[in-house]
C-alpha cells in the first residue's frame, strides 16, 4: 500500500513538470509566423489570431495585451527608476526572415538591462513598420524591439520610435545583411559580431506598463519600457524592411489594444520636475 502514495507524488510531479515546460515554450514569440497575417480582414487577421492555435488564445481573450496608446494625460510621473540604459557588448549573431519581420538574433551573451533588480539577458531585436506603440493618437514610420529574458523566464522589451528623416546608423550597417537574406530563399543570414550599444538605447524619459508580446502567442505580464525620444531613419531603410521579408503586405503592426485600466508611469529626472 505504501508504492501508491508515492506513486501519485511521482506522477503529480511529472505533470508540474510539463506544465512548467509547456508555460517557458509559449513565453517565446514565435518564429516562423506564416500561419498569421497583419490584413484587417483576413481569417488570420490580428482579430482572429487567438482562434487560429489553442495557444494563441491570449491574443483574443487577454486583458494586459500590447500595443497601446500612450496618453501624456493619464500617466503617472516617476522619478525614481533610473535611466534607461542597457549593459550590452559584442556578440555574434544571426539575422532570420521570420515571415513577417526581420529578426537579430543574437548567439550568446549580448550583455544586459536590470529593471527592479532583476537582470534581463538581451535575446533578439526586431522592426515594425508601421510603429505598434502610440502616443497621443499618434503613429510612427517603425519600432524596433529589443526582447531581453530573466533567468526565471520574464520577459522585458524596450521600444524605440522613429520617424523618417536621416538614415538610422545601425540599419545602415546591417543593410548588406539583410540585403543578403532578401536576396536569396534562405531565411537565415550569419551576420557575424553585431554591437547592440550602437542601436542608442540609453534615455532619460520613458514610459513603462506591463503588457503583452505583440505577435502570438500574446504572452502577458511583459514589462514594457517605451523611449519617449523619437529617432529617425530614412524611408528607403522602412522600405527595405518591408521588401526584404517578401509578404506582400504594407504592414506588419498590430493594431492598438484597449488599455483596461492599466497603470502607464512616465519616468523623469528630479531636477525635471523640481523645474
Amino acid at each position: 500500500m505504501e508504492k501508491f502514495p508515492t506513486l501519485i507524488l511521482f506522477c503529480s510531479f511529472l505533470i508540474v513538470l510539463v506544465l512548467l515546460n509547456s508555460c517557458q515554450a509559449s513565453s517565446d514569440e514565435v518564429e516562423d509566423e506564416r500561419e498569421f497575417n497583419y490584413k484587417e480582414d483576413s481569417e488570420k487577421g490580428p482579430a482572429r489570431w487567438g482562434e487560429i492555435r489553442q495557444e494563441w488564445s491570449t491574443c483574443s481573450k487577454g486583458s494586459m495585451q500590447s500595443p497601446i496608446d500612450l496618453l501624456d494625460g493619464r500617466v503617472e510621473v516617476v522619478s525614481n527608476f533610473g535611466i534607461l540604459q542597457g549593459s550590452y557588448r559584442p556578440c555574434n549573431a544571426t539575422l532570420k526572415n521570420r515571415g513577417h519581420d526581420m529578426m537579430l538574433k543574437w548567439e550568446a551573451d549580448a550583455g544586459f538591462i536590470q529593471l527592479n533588480g532583476t537582470l534581463y539577458q538581451l535575446k533578439q531585436c526586431h522592426w515594425h513598420s508601421s510603429s505598434e506603440h502610440t502616443i497621443n493618437g499618434k503613429r510612427f514610420d517603425l519600432e524596433a524591439h529589443l526582447v531581453h529574458e530573466s533567468s526565471t523566464g520574464k520577459i522585458a522589451v524596450t521600444g524605440i520610435l522613429y520617424k523618417i528623416g536621416a538614415p538610422d546608423p545601425f540599419l545602415s550597417s546591417m543593410m548588406d545583411s539583410l540585403a543578403e537574406v532578401s536576396g536569396t530563399s534562405e531565411e537565415e543570414e550569419v551576420v557575424g559580431t553585431v554591437d547592440p550599444k550602437k542601436i542608442k538605447t540609453r534615455s532619460t524619459k520613458y514610459y513603462r506598463y506591463i503588457g503583452s508580446l505583440t505577435i502570438p502567442p500574446c504572452t502577458q505580464n511583459v514589462t514594457w519600457t517605451i523611449d519617449q525620444e523619437v529617432r529617425t531613419v530614412s524611408k528607403e531603410q522602412v522600405e527595405f524592411l518591408r521588401v526584404a521579408v517578401h509578404d506582400d503586405s504594407k504592414t506588419n503592426a498590430r493594431p492598438v489594444q484597449q488599455r483596461n485600466g492599466r497603470v502607464v508611469q512616465v519616468y523623469r529626472p528630479k531636477e525635471e520636475e523640481e523645474d
